[in-house]
């Protein structure tokens, strides 16, 4: 059996990387001319951490994690309230990871088998659907055929458009714009330490962190009038994140220009079916929840498992699709709808909501609903690969 993955992902890497151990003859097109740095640092737990755990790729993931000790939500006045991450990765047992999403990306990409092909700088141009194959026509001129195209290039999908239709009609906006950059900044690199510093603000957060190699992230989002992107990402960037503190402004003089810079529309995808003839969505494509709602890295890994082992197990290409779709879909809206019910507290738009978060972080101090939190940031209970 012979698939095509556009996207060179975390959905598109795991699904290739199990198709491959699967023993099928894999070919991976990535738009991007090389493997992407930036990104921002996300909890990799849940379905997931366990997913990874199966795939033998947890002692990398360790090997890459950064030991957060606390999150510090700073105030406009330069107040701090501290939450002890610590304290949450030990209830949640040690199955939380703090990860940069390329690091993530990294460790698939080096787990690939040797035969899986990795294409960078192309991808799928056009997709003939035929009722037992699937030809795609790729930017560079080549033509591929397989038995199964897999669509994991992200939000902004150029299969899930070809396929299904334009973007429009799948993405649903959530009023937000999101950024972020590396930077080298050794002072403040000492400075923030095991420390991830938070603004705790009305409708925009900026995050800085230090990552390896004596480098800084910053992490941003904020509310939006008009989703449509910007014709000047950088400027922005600096605009909506002005005010912010010194330490924010000390990291906007070293905000670059793409493609250095991260930014994109927060959003998430909701369509159904995911497959139509031999093509089938993963990750993002199909499943986008948000960062307001979390484990979209960690969903990308257990779905595209998921993926695998019903093409491994069905009787046929279609019902491999539609027993993954049955069996994820409730997985995702889930997700979905926590990440929607979380944007007023993640981006407070009034002085009594951003009361009420900080009230929450007091209570967070207190084990027991600590854990209830933790309970709830995990959501509803993802299915394994022993059919259920």
């Amino acid at each position: 059996m012979r698939a095509l993955v556009c996207g060179a992902g975390i959905a598109g890497l795991t699904v290739a990387g199990e198709l491959g151990r699967a023993g099928w003859d894999v070919t991976v097109v990535e738009r991007s001319p090389a493997r992407r740095e930036h990104g921002y640092m996300i909890d990799f737990l849940g379905p997931g951490f366990a997913a990874a755990e199966a795939m033998g790729l947890l002692p990398r993931l360790r090997e890459l994690a950064y030991p957060i000790d606390r999150v510090s939500f700073v105030d406009e006045a330069g107040r701090a309230r501290h939450l002890r991450y610590d304290q949450v990765a030990r209830d949640q047992g040690g199955r939380l990871l703090s990860l940069m999403r390329p690091d993530l990306e990294l460790a698939l990409l080096e787990r690939l088998p040797p035969h899986v092909e990795v294409r960078l700088g192309t991808t799928v141009t056009t997709i003939d659907n035929g009722p037992g194959r699937v030809t795609a026509t790729c930017a560079d001129g080549t033509t591929e055929s397989a038995d199964v195209l897999v669509g994991a290039d992200g939000i902004h999908s150029t299969v899930r458009s070809q396929v299904f239709g334009p973007e429009e009609r799948f993405v649903r906006q959530l009023g937000f714009h999101t950024c972020a950059f590396l930077f080298g900044a050794a002072e403040l690199h000492q400075r923030l330490g095991a420390t991830f510093y938070l603004t705790d603000t009305l409708d925009r957060v900026a995050g800085l962190y230090a990552v390896r190699g004596g480098r800084v992230a910053m992490f941003g989002a904020h509310r939006v009038d008009d989703v449509a992107l910007p014709a000047d990402p950088r400027a922005a960037v600096v605009r909506a994140y002005a005010g912010l503190g010194r330490l924010v402004e000390e990291a906007l003089t070293h905000c670059p220009e793409s493609p250095d810079l991260y930014y994109d529309q927060v959003a998430q995808v909701e369509l159904a079916p995911w497959s139509a003839g031999r093509v089938v969505l993963a990750g993002d494509a199909c499943q986008a929840v948000s960062l307001l709602a979390g484990q979209g890295a960690s969903l990308a890994v257990a779905g595209g498992r998921l993926l695998v082992h019903e093409l491994s197990t069905a009787s046929s290409v279609p019902e491999a699709f539609a027993h993954y779709e049955r069996r994820w879909a409730p997985v995702v809206a889930d997700r979905q709808a926590a990440g929607r019910r979380a944007a007023g507290s993640f981006l407070p738009r009034s002085r009594r909501a951003l009361l009420l978060r900080r009230a929450g972080l007091r209570l967070l101090q207190v084990p027991l609903a600590r854990r209830l939190v933790s309970g709830r940031v995990v959501g509803r209970r993802a299915p394994t690969t022993t059919r259920d």
